[in-house]
Protein backbone atom coordinates (compact mmCIF):
# COMPACT_ATOMS: atom_id res chain seq x y z
CA UNK A 1 0.00 0.00 0.00
CA UNK A 2 1.21 3.29 -0.72
CA UNK A 3 1.37 6.29 1.29
CA UNK A 4 0.97 9.34 -0.44
CA UNK A 5 0.59 11.64 2.18
CA UNK A 6 3.48 10.37 4.00
CA UNK A 7 1.85 10.66 7.16
CA UNK A 8 -0.53 8.09 9.31
CA UNK A 9 -3.96 9.51 9.23
CA UNK A 10 -5.74 8.23 6.15
CA UNK A 11 -4.40 4.61 7.72
CA UNK A 12 -5.59 4.87 11.02
CA UNK A 13 -8.93 6.43 9.96
CA UNK A 14 -9.13 3.47 7.31
CA UNK A 15 -8.04 0.83 9.98
CA UNK A 16 -10.48 2.24 12.72
CA UNK A 17 -13.15 2.33 10.11
CA UNK A 18 -12.66 -1.48 9.04
CA UNK A 19 -12.43 -2.50 12.95
CA UNK A 20 -15.73 -0.55 13.60
CA UNK A 21 -17.25 -2.37 10.89
CA UNK A 22 -16.18 -5.85 11.39
CA UNK A 23 -16.82 -6.07 15.07
CA UNK A 24 -20.82 -5.99 14.59
CA UNK A 25 -22.61 -6.40 17.53
CA UNK A 26 -19.92 -7.04 19.73
CA UNK A 27 -19.72 -4.75 22.67
CA UNK A 28 -15.94 -5.20 23.58
CA UNK A 29 -12.75 -4.63 21.97
CA UNK A 30 -9.35 -4.72 23.78
CA UNK A 31 -8.26 -1.10 23.51
CA UNK A 32 -4.65 -3.03 22.89
CA UNK A 33 -5.14 -4.94 20.20
CA UNK A 34 -6.27 -2.35 18.41
CA UNK A 35 -3.30 0.28 19.47
CA UNK A 36 -1.16 -2.65 18.25
CA UNK A 37 -2.83 -3.00 14.78
CA UNK A 38 -2.83 0.02 13.90
CA UNK A 39 1.00 -0.08 14.19
CA UNK A 40 1.30 -2.59 12.59
CA UNK A 41 -0.39 -1.49 9.56
CA UNK A 42 1.40 1.84 9.73
CA UNK A 43 4.70 -0.02 9.82
CA UNK A 44 3.45 -2.51 7.01
CA UNK A 45 3.17 0.21 4.63
CA UNK A 46 5.96 1.56 2.17
CA UNK A 47 6.83 4.97 1.71
CA UNK A 48 7.56 6.29 -1.94
CA UNK A 49 9.02 9.38 -3.18
CA UNK A 50 8.23 10.82 -6.95
CA UNK A 51 11.75 12.12 -7.96
CA UNK A 52 11.93 14.20 -10.99
CA UNK A 53 14.41 15.95 -13.42
CA UNK A 54 17.59 15.59 -16.11
CA UNK A 55 18.56 12.32 -16.37
CA UNK A 56 22.24 13.30 -16.69
CA UNK A 57 25.26 10.94 -15.90
CA UNK A 58 25.98 12.59 -12.65
CA UNK A 59 22.18 11.39 -11.73
CA UNK A 60 21.93 8.27 -13.33
CA UNK A 61 22.41 6.12 -11.05
CA UNK A 62 19.85 7.46 -8.81
CA UNK A 63 17.67 8.07 -11.63
CA UNK A 64 18.29 4.16 -12.69
CA UNK A 65 17.54 2.92 -9.36
CA UNK A 66 20.88 1.93 -8.29
CA UNK A 67 21.53 3.73 -5.34
CA UNK A 68 19.26 4.00 -1.92
CA UNK A 69 17.20 6.83 -0.15
CA UNK A 70 17.52 5.00 3.62
CA UNK A 71 13.82 4.01 4.41
CA UNK A 72 12.32 4.99 1.16
CA UNK A 73 11.61 3.63 -1.95
CA UNK A 74 11.25 6.22 -4.90
CA UNK A 75 10.57 6.23 -8.61
CA UNK A 76 12.62 9.08 -11.22
CA UNK A 77 10.22 10.73 -14.13
CA UNK A 78 12.75 12.44 -16.72
CA UNK A 79 11.37 15.68 -17.09
CA UNK A 80 12.80 19.27 -18.91
CA UNK A 81 13.50 22.41 -16.57
CA UNK A 82 10.46 24.31 -18.39
CA UNK A 83 7.99 21.44 -16.99
CA UNK A 84 9.15 21.11 -13.76
CA UNK A 85 9.14 24.86 -13.30
CA UNK A 86 5.62 24.96 -14.41
CA UNK A 87 4.99 21.79 -12.13
CA UNK A 88 6.34 23.03 -9.14
CA UNK A 89 5.08 26.59 -8.80
CA UNK A 90 2.35 26.77 -11.12
CA UNK A 91 0.50 23.34 -11.76
CA UNK A 92 -0.10 20.32 -9.16
CA UNK A 93 3.01 19.50 -7.86
CA UNK A 94 3.19 16.13 -8.78
CA UNK A 95 7.04 15.62 -7.46
CA UNK A 96 8.21 15.10 -4.03
CA UNK A 97 12.11 15.91 -5.13
CA UNK A 98 12.34 18.07 -8.08
CA UNK A 99 15.25 19.70 -9.94
CA UNK A 100 14.71 23.37 -10.08
CA UNK A 101 15.73 26.65 -12.07
CA UNK A 102 17.30 28.18 -9.55
CA UNK A 103 17.08 31.47 -10.36
CA UNK A 104 13.13 31.17 -10.93
CA UNK A 105 13.25 29.38 -7.43
CA UNK A 106 15.04 33.03 -6.20
CA UNK A 107 12.21 34.78 -7.51
CA UNK A 108 9.32 32.38 -6.71
CA UNK A 109 10.59 32.49 -2.85
CA UNK A 110 11.70 36.47 -2.83
CA UNK A 111 8.65 37.98 -5.01
CA UNK A 112 5.62 35.78 -4.32
CA UNK A 113 6.25 34.16 -1.43
CA UNK A 114 6.62 30.91 -2.62
CA UNK A 115 7.30 28.29 0.42
CA UNK A 116 5.86 24.89 -0.66
CA UNK A 117 9.38 23.96 -0.98
CA UNK A 118 13.09 24.00 -0.36
CA UNK A 119 15.87 23.74 -1.31
CA UNK A 120 19.02 21.48 -0.98
CA UNK A 121 22.74 22.19 -2.01
CA UNK A 122 22.51 19.73 -4.42
CA UNK A 123 23.24 21.44 -8.22
CA UNK A 124 22.68 18.87 -10.92
CA UNK A 125 23.62 21.17 -14.01
CA UNK A 126 26.01 24.01 -13.95
CA UNK A 127 27.50 25.74 -16.91
CA UNK A 128 30.06 28.41 -17.75
CA UNK A 129 28.51 30.74 -19.35
CA UNK A 130 31.07 33.12 -21.68
CA UNK A 131 30.32 30.62 -24.31
CA UNK A 132 26.58 31.80 -24.69
CA UNK A 133 27.14 35.31 -26.05
CA UNK A 134 26.97 34.40 -30.25
CA UNK A 135 27.94 37.71 -32.31
CA UNK A 136 27.75 38.71 -36.51
CA UNK A 137 31.31 37.61 -37.61
CA UNK A 138 31.37 40.04 -40.55
CA UNK A 139 30.08 42.68 -37.39
CA UNK A 140 32.03 45.31 -35.49
CA UNK A 141 31.57 43.48 -32.19
CA UNK A 142 34.93 42.48 -30.87
CA UNK A 143 35.16 42.78 -27.31
CA UNK A 144 32.63 42.78 -24.06
CA UNK A 145 32.95 46.89 -24.53
CA UNK A 146 31.84 46.80 -27.92
CA UNK A 147 28.08 45.78 -27.13
CA UNK A 148 27.35 49.50 -24.82
CA UNK A 149 24.66 51.12 -26.70
CA UNK A 150 24.10 47.95 -29.10
CA UNK A 151 20.97 45.65 -29.23
CA UNK A 152 21.02 41.77 -28.01
CA UNK A 153 18.49 39.08 -28.66
CA UNK A 154 17.67 37.00 -25.86
CA UNK A 155 14.75 34.65 -25.66
CA UNK A 156 14.07 35.43 -22.50
CA UNK A 157 14.83 37.66 -19.94
CA UNK A 158 14.76 36.77 -16.26
CA UNK A 159 16.54 33.20 -16.63
CA UNK A 160 19.45 31.97 -14.36
CA UNK A 161 21.79 31.52 -17.52
CA UNK A 162 20.76 35.19 -18.59
CA UNK A 163 21.49 36.67 -14.98
CA UNK A 164 24.47 34.99 -14.60
CA UNK A 165 25.62 36.26 -18.08
CA UNK A 166 24.63 40.00 -17.13
CA UNK A 167 26.62 39.77 -13.74
CA UNK A 168 29.80 38.74 -15.27
CA UNK A 169 29.86 41.09 -17.82
CA UNK A 170 29.32 44.00 -15.02
CA UNK A 171 31.97 42.66 -12.72
CA UNK A 172 34.46 41.12 -15.63
CA UNK A 173 33.80 44.07 -18.37
CA UNK A 174 31.83 46.86 -16.95
CA UNK A 175 29.14 46.32 -19.37
CA UNK A 176 25.51 46.97 -16.98
CA UNK A 177 22.62 45.81 -18.18
CA UNK A 178 21.46 49.63 -18.75
CA UNK A 179 23.96 50.02 -21.59
CA UNK A 180 21.92 47.72 -23.95
CA UNK A 181 19.27 47.64 -25.65
CA UNK A 182 17.24 44.12 -24.87
CA UNK A 183 15.08 42.26 -27.75
CA UNK A 184 12.92 39.61 -26.78
CA UNK A 185 12.47 37.23 -29.29
CA UNK A 186 9.28 35.57 -29.64
CA UNK A 187 10.47 32.02 -30.21
CA UNK A 188 13.39 29.94 -29.20
CA UNK A 189 15.10 28.46 -32.29
CA UNK A 190 16.99 25.84 -30.00
CA UNK A 191 13.76 24.67 -27.77
CA UNK A 192 11.80 20.97 -28.31
CA UNK A 193 8.49 22.79 -26.99
CA UNK A 194 7.45 24.45 -30.43
CA UNK A 195 9.62 27.52 -29.44
CA UNK A 196 7.85 28.73 -26.72
CA UNK A 197 9.29 31.01 -23.84
CA UNK A 198 8.61 30.39 -20.08
CA UNK A 199 6.86 32.80 -18.68
CA UNK A 200 9.10 32.65 -15.89
CA UNK A 201 11.53 34.31 -17.91
CA UNK A 202 9.97 37.86 -19.19
CA UNK A 203 10.24 39.45 -15.76
CA UNK A 204 11.78 42.58 -16.56
CA UNK A 205 12.79 45.45 -14.19
CA UNK A 206 12.65 48.99 -14.29
CA UNK A 207 15.01 51.09 -16.13
CA UNK A 208 15.76 48.70 -18.80
CA UNK A 209 15.36 49.43 -22.66
CA UNK A 210 13.76 46.47 -23.60
CA UNK A 211 11.87 45.69 -26.74
CA UNK A 212 9.84 42.97 -28.59
CA UNK A 213 11.47 41.44 -31.80
CA UNK A 214 9.45 41.12 -35.47
CA UNK A 215 6.81 38.12 -34.28
CA UNK A 216 7.00 35.29 -35.96
CA UNK A 217 11.23 35.67 -35.35
CA UNK A 218 13.17 33.19 -33.07
CA UNK A 219 16.40 34.81 -31.31
CA UNK A 220 18.84 33.65 -34.51
CA UNK A 221 16.85 35.08 -37.28
CA UNK A 222 17.00 38.20 -35.50
CA UNK A 223 20.80 37.95 -35.45
CA UNK A 224 21.19 36.92 -39.32
CA UNK A 225 18.98 40.12 -40.42
CA UNK A 226 20.79 42.33 -38.04
CA UNK A 227 17.74 43.71 -36.31
CA UNK A 228 20.02 42.93 -33.22
CA UNK A 229 23.77 43.35 -32.83
CA UNK A 230 24.24 40.07 -30.62
CA UNK A 231 22.45 37.51 -28.77
CA UNK A 232 22.53 36.20 -25.39
CA UNK A 233 21.56 32.63 -25.32
CA UNK A 234 21.50 29.96 -22.52
CA UNK A 235 21.58 27.17 -25.55
CA UNK A 236 22.93 27.62 -29.14
CA UNK A 237 21.01 29.51 -31.85
CA UNK A 238 20.46 27.42 -34.59
CA UNK A 239 22.04 29.05 -37.04
CA UNK A 240 25.56 28.06 -34.95
CA UNK A 241 24.41 24.73 -34.85
CA UNK A 242 24.00 24.70 -38.06
CA UNK A 243 27.21 26.31 -39.04
CA UNK A 244 26.25 29.55 -40.95
CA UNK A 245 29.44 31.27 -41.37
CA UNK A 246 27.92 34.42 -39.97
CA UNK A 247 27.20 33.59 -36.64
CA UNK A 248 30.43 33.14 -33.60
CA UNK A 249 31.03 33.56 -30.20
CA UNK A 250 32.18 36.62 -28.75
CA UNK A 251 34.78 34.70 -27.15
CA UNK A 252 36.16 32.35 -30.25
CA UNK A 253 38.37 30.10 -27.38
CA UNK A 254 35.87 30.16 -24.88
CA UNK A 255 37.24 27.15 -23.20
CA UNK A 256 40.24 29.50 -22.15
CA UNK A 257 38.20 32.29 -21.19
CA UNK A 258 36.15 30.37 -18.77
CA UNK A 259 38.91 28.48 -17.34
CA UNK A 260 40.89 31.79 -17.05
CA UNK A 261 37.54 33.06 -15.09
CA UNK A 262 37.53 30.13 -12.72
CA UNK A 263 41.22 30.90 -11.67
CA UNK A 264 40.36 34.19 -11.13
CA UNK A 265 37.09 34.11 -9.09
CA UNK A 266 36.54 30.01 -8.12
CA UNK A 267 33.37 30.48 -9.30
CA UNK A 268 31.52 27.34 -11.16
CA UNK A 269 28.10 28.94 -12.24
CA UNK A 270 25.22 27.17 -10.73
CA UNK A 271 21.62 26.92 -12.96
CA UNK A 272 19.79 24.23 -11.29
CA UNK A 273 19.31 22.76 -7.63
CA UNK A 274 17.15 20.32 -6.14
CA UNK A 275 13.71 21.32 -4.27
CA UNK A 276 12.17 19.11 -1.81
CA UNK A 277 8.34 19.59 -0.59
CA UNK A 278 8.76 21.15 2.46
CA UNK A 279 5.60 19.39 4.28
CA UNK A 280 7.80 15.90 3.59
CA UNK A 281 10.86 16.98 5.44
CA UNK A 282 8.80 18.23 8.22
CA UNK A 283 7.55 14.96 8.66
CA UNK A 284 10.92 13.17 7.69
CA UNK A 285 13.47 15.51 8.98
CA UNK A 286 16.34 12.38 8.82
CA UNK A 287 15.17 12.26 4.82
CA UNK A 288 17.16 15.97 4.39
CA UNK A 289 20.50 13.42 4.71
CA UNK A 290 19.34 10.63 2.70
CA UNK A 291 18.64 12.37 -0.23
CA UNK A 292 21.62 14.02 0.16
CA UNK A 293 23.93 11.29 0.50
CA UNK A 294 21.94 9.33 -2.71
CA UNK A 295 22.38 12.05 -5.11
CA UNK A 296 26.44 12.33 -4.07
CA UNK A 297 26.80 8.56 -4.17
CA UNK A 298 25.07 8.88 -7.99
CA UNK A 299 27.68 11.53 -8.87
CA UNK A 300 30.76 9.57 -7.32
CA UNK A 301 29.98 6.73 -9.66
CA UNK A 302 29.74 8.60 -12.39
CA UNK A 303 33.19 9.78 -11.04
CA UNK A 304 34.20 6.17 -11.12
CA UNK A 305 32.68 5.61 -14.78
CA UNK A 306 34.43 8.45 -16.36
CA UNK A 307 37.84 7.51 -14.50
CA UNK A 308 37.80 4.13 -15.36
CA UNK A 309 35.74 3.85 -18.48
CA UNK A 310 34.54 7.10 -19.92
CA UNK A 311 37.36 7.43 -21.79
CA UNK A 312 36.96 3.81 -23.62
CA UNK A 313 33.35 4.53 -24.37
CA UNK A 314 32.82 8.46 -25.20
CA UNK A 315 33.44 8.75 -28.63
CA UNK A 316 35.58 12.13 -28.10
CA UNK A 317 38.85 11.48 -28.85
CA UNK A 318 40.57 13.40 -25.68
CA UNK A 319 38.29 12.71 -23.40
CA UNK A 320 40.72 10.80 -21.19
CA UNK A 321 42.67 14.18 -21.06
CA UNK A 322 39.95 16.24 -20.90
CA UNK A 323 39.09 14.72 -17.59
CA UNK A 324 42.65 15.00 -16.16
CA UNK A 325 43.08 19.02 -17.18
CA UNK A 326 39.62 19.61 -15.41
CA UNK A 327 40.57 17.38 -11.99
CA UNK A 328 44.23 19.12 -12.33
CA UNK A 329 42.11 23.09 -12.49
CA UNK A 330 39.06 22.16 -10.16
CA UNK A 331 40.18 19.79 -8.04
CA UNK A 332 38.64 15.70 -7.89
CA UNK A 333 35.61 16.82 -7.05
CA UNK A 334 35.14 19.47 -9.22
CA UNK A 335 31.25 19.55 -9.35
CA UNK A 336 30.45 19.64 -5.40
CA UNK A 337 27.47 19.43 -3.52
CA UNK A 338 27.17 21.23 -0.32
CA UNK A 339 26.58 24.45 0.84
CA UNK A 340 30.76 25.64 1.79
CA UNK A 341 32.18 24.79 -1.59
CA UNK A 342 29.16 26.74 -3.09
CA UNK A 343 29.26 29.76 -0.94
CA UNK A 344 30.52 32.14 -3.06
CA UNK A 345 28.67 31.51 -6.37
CA UNK A 346 25.05 30.89 -4.50
CA UNK A 347 25.60 34.59 -2.89
CA UNK A 348 27.26 35.97 -6.11
CA UNK A 349 23.62 35.16 -7.89
CA UNK A 350 22.01 36.30 -5.39
CA UNK A 351 23.68 39.46 -5.34
CA UNK A 352 23.15 39.34 -9.13
CA UNK A 353 19.08 39.00 -9.43
CA UNK A 354 18.94 41.88 -6.67
CA UNK A 355 21.52 44.08 -8.13
CA UNK A 356 19.36 43.15 -11.59
CA UNK A 357 16.16 44.56 -10.05
CA UNK A 358 14.83 41.03 -10.45
CA UNK A 359 14.63 39.65 -7.11
CA UNK A 360 12.98 42.37 -4.55
CA UNK A 361 15.66 41.42 -1.96
CA UNK A 362 18.92 40.06 -1.90
CA UNK A 363 18.35 36.58 -0.30
CA UNK A 364 20.25 34.41 2.02
CA UNK A 365 21.57 30.88 1.90
CA UNK A 366 19.61 30.19 5.35
CA UNK A 367 16.80 31.82 3.65
CA UNK A 368 16.19 29.58 1.03
CA UNK A 369 18.30 25.78 1.77
CA UNK A 370 16.82 23.75 4.60
CA UNK A 371 18.51 24.07 7.81
CA UNK A 372 20.22 20.92 8.46
CA UNK A 373 21.58 21.00 4.90
CA UNK A 374 23.79 23.84 5.34
CA UNK A 375 26.23 21.31 7.31
CA UNK A 376 25.89 18.97 4.79
CA UNK A 377 29.41 17.78 3.47
CA UNK A 378 30.50 15.32 1.00
CA UNK A 379 33.44 13.08 2.57
CA UNK A 380 32.38 10.08 0.13
CA UNK A 381 34.41 11.54 -2.38
CA UNK A 382 38.36 12.16 -1.96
Amino acid sequence: MKNKNYGSQNSRRKFLKQSALGIGAASFINPSYLFSKIINTQESETKELKIAGYEVNRVKALAGGKVKINGFEYSFTTAGIGDLNTNTFLGPQDYDITEIGLQPFMLAYANDNFRDYILLPIFPLRIFRHKSIFIRTDGKIKTPQDLKGKSVGTPGYSSTSLTWIRGIFKDQYGVKPEDIEWVISSEDSSSKESGKISKNEQIVPKGISLREGTPGKDESDLLLSGEVDALFHAAQPKAFMDGNPLVGRLFPDSRKTEQEYYRNTGIFPIMHAIAVRKSLVENYPELVNSIFNAYSESKKLDYQYMRSLGWVYDSLPWYAQEFESTIGLMGKNFWPYGIEPNRKTLETLFRYSYEQGLANKELTIDELFHPSSIVLREDNIK
